[in-house]
C-alpha cells in the first residue's frame, strides 16, 4: 500500500503547506519531462504478488508480522490485514527463456515460504478474495501494525464523514449490503501487480494501451467470485476495493466528485497528465512534508525525490497507475498494472503477465492503435463488463462490434501477445507454453472464477451449507495451486 508515513494525525496547516508542496513537486516533474533526464535502456518489468494466510481450516490467520520473521526474506513484506503479506518480485528482463527461470525461482521462493509457515500452523493462498473471510474476521484486532494503514483507515472515514457502505449484486442475483466503520473490506483484496518501465514519450501509449487491455483481462484472469459468503462479480475485488476506498458520501457522488479508486475518463497524451489530474482533483489524505527542496535539488544537478508528488500519488488507486521512482539515484518512470487478482497458481500468473506484456507491446507499435479507435467511455464499459461477468463477457471492440471475450482473445489478442513477446526476444517455446495456458481458458470457459463456483455449487448440491461448501473449495483449490497445474485443467472436488 505504498511508503510508510510516520504521523498518524496531521495539522490544517501541514495540508495546506503540502499542496503547494505537491504543486512544486508537479513543475520539477514537467521540467524533468523536458530535459529527458530518465533512466532507460530496455524494458524492465517487475511484479508484486499479495497473499493471504490461513490456518488448517483455512480461515484466515492473523499473525503476519510472525509469519514475516519466520520467513525471515525482504521480498515479503507486510500488507494492510494481519492476514495479508506482500511478495516483490525483484525486476526482469523479458527475453529468451528467462520466464522458466523466473517461474522456478517463484516456486522456490513461494515454496520455502509455505513450508516455514506450516511450521506455524499457517498457509499461504493466492487467491483474489479469500472466501472463509466473514464479519467476524473484522472484529478486534485485525489491522497491521503500521502507522500509514491507521492514518489511510483514519483519513478515508474523516473524507466520507460516515460509515462505508457496501453494495454488491453478482449476475447470480445474490447480493451483499452492509456497512463497515473501518477499511476492513478493502484488506479482503489481494491482487497481482506489473509494472513496466518506459521511456517519457512513450508512457502515454503504453498507459492508453494498458486501459484498452484492462476488460479482457479481467475476463480471462478474473478469480475472485465470493465475498461473506456471497456469489457476487466474477472478480468482485474490483468493485469491493472500489466501494471500501471511496471518500465520498452520497452527495459528492451526486456532484460528479471522482472516486479514489478511479479507472480514468480519458486517453491521455503525456503522463504529466496523470500527475496534474491528481493534483487538481484528489485533496491530500496523508499529507506528510518532506524537506527537499525539489527546485533546488533539480537546479544543483540532484535527481528530486518529488516525496510529495509520489505520496500522493499512492493515495490515488488508479486501475493502471503512473509510478516515478528512483533507483541508484536515476529516475525513471513505469506503468503499474493493478487490475489482476492474485492466483491460482504460479504458471497461471506468469502465463496472465505474458499476455499483458506481449498484447501491450503490440497495441503501442501498431501504426493505428487502438485507443484512437475506441471510445474511452467503451473500454470503461468493457472494464466493468470484464469485472462482472469473467470469461462470460461480451465486450465491445473495433472491427468486431460486441464480441465473447474467449474469442476476442483467440481471435485478435493471443496473435498480438505471441507478436509482442516475439519482438521483445522472448523463446518461441515459452510464448507457446503461457500462452498456450490463455488459449486453455478460452477453449475450456474456465478460469479461477469460474472453476470456483462451480466447485462450491457441486459441493451444495451434495448437502453442504454455503459455509461448508467454501472451505471445502478452498482446501481443493490449495492443492490445485501447489500442484502447479494451469486452473483451466483443474477437476471439481468430488465432494
Amino acid at each position: 500500500m505504498g511508503r510508510d508515513v510516520e504521523s498518524a494525525t496531521f495539522t490544517r496547516e501541514q495540508r495546506q503547506r503540502y499542496r503547494d508542496k505537491v504543486k512544486t513537486c508537479l513543475d520539477v516533474f514537467e521540467q524533468m519531462l523536458a530535459s529527458r533526464s530518465f533512466d532507460f535502456d530496455e524494458p524492465m518489468t517487475g511484479m508484486e504478488i499479495e497473499l493471504n494466510l490461513v490456518d488448517s481450516d483455512y480461515r484466515p490467520r492473523m499473525d503476519n508480522a510472525e509469519v514475516l520473521a519466520a520467513i525471515a526474506d525482504p521480498e515479503y513484506q507486510t500488507e494492510l490485514a494481519r492476514f495479508n503479506i506482500e511478495f516483490n518480485v525483484a525486476p526482469h528482463r523479458l527475453h529468451g527463456s528467462s520466464a522458466v527461470q523466473l517461474e522456478a525461482d517463484l516456486r522456490t521462493s513461494l515454496n520455502e515460504a509455505e513450508r516455514r509457515c506450516s511450521e506455524r500452523g499457517a498457509h499461504i493462498m493466492m487467491i483474489g478474495i479469500l472466501p472463509t473471510v466473514t464479519p467476524e474476521t473484522f472484529e478486534g484486532d485485525w489491522m497491521s501494525a503500521n502507522t500509514r494503514y491507521q492514518a489511510l483507515n483514519d483519513a478515508v472515514l474523516a473524507a466520507r464523514g460516515e460509515d462505508i457502505h457496501l453494495d454488491i449484486t453478482g449476475p447470480s442475483g445474490e447480493r451483499l449490503l452492509r456497512y463497515s466503520d473501518s477499511l476492513a473490506p478493502e484488506a479482503a483484496c489481494t491482487s497481482m501487480q506489473l509494472h513496466l518501465q518506459v521511456q517519457p514519450s512513450e508512457f502515454a501509449a503504453h498507459w492508453n494501451a494498458a486501459q484498452v487491455l484492462a476488460g479482457p483481462q479481467l475476463a480471462l484472469g478474473a478469480n475472485s467470485p465470493y465475498f461473506m459468503g456471497k456469489e457476487l462479480w466474477a472478480e468482485t475485488r474490483i468493485e469491493l476495493f472500489t466501494q471500501a476506498a471511496d471518500t465520498r458520501p452520497v452527495e459528492l457522488k451526486n456532484q460528479g466528485v471522482r472516486p479514489r479508486v478511479f479507472f480514468g475518463e480519458r486517453w491521455i497524451t503525456s503522463i504529466f497528465d496523470l500527475f496534474e489530474e491528481n493534483t487538481r482533483y484528489f485533496p491530500a489524505m496523508l499529507p506528510e512534508l518532506d524537506d527537499e527542496d525539489p527546485q533546488e535539488a533539480f537546479d544543483a544537478g540532484r535527481t528530486p525525490r518529488l516525496a510529495e508528488m509520489r505520496l500522493h500519488n499512492g493515495t490515488i488507486y488508479r486501475w493502471n497507475r503512473p509510478i516515478y521512482d528512483i533507483v541508484d539515484g536515476r529516475p525513471h518512470l513505469r506503468v503499474e498494472n493493478r487490475v489482476l487478482p492474485a492466483g491460482p497458481t504460479i504458471v497461471d500468473t506468469l502465463a496472465n503477465a505474458a499476455f499483458y506484456y506481449g498484447t501491450l507491446h503490440a497495441m503501442v507499435a501498431d501504426d493505428r492503435p487502438l485507443w484512437t479507435r475506441m471510445s474511452f467511455n467503451t473500454a470503461t464499459e468493457n472494464f466493468a463488463i470484464g469485472a462482472r461477468n469473467g470469461i462470460d463477457a461480451a465486450l465491445f471492440w473495433p472491427g468486431r462490434g460486441e464480441i465473447p471475450a474467449s474469442e476476442l482473445v483467440l481471435r485478435e489478442l493471443l496473435p498480438m501477445a505471441h507478436e509482442g513477446l516475439a519482438a521483445w526476444g522472448v523463446d518461441a517455446a515459452v510464448r507457446d507454453r503461457l500462452l498456450g495456458v490463455i488459449e486453455g481458458r478460452c477453449l475450456t470457459g474456465q478460469n479461477g472464477a469460474d472453476w470456483q463456483v462451480a466447485a462450491v455449487r457441486r459441493l451444495q448440491a451434495k448437502g453442504l451449507s454455503r459455509a461448508e461448501a467454501l472451505r471445502g473449495m478452498i482446501a481443493a483449490y490449495a492443492a490445485h495451486m501447489h500442484a502447479n497445474e494451469p486452473v483451466h485443467t483443474w477437476e471439481l472436488p468430488a465432494g
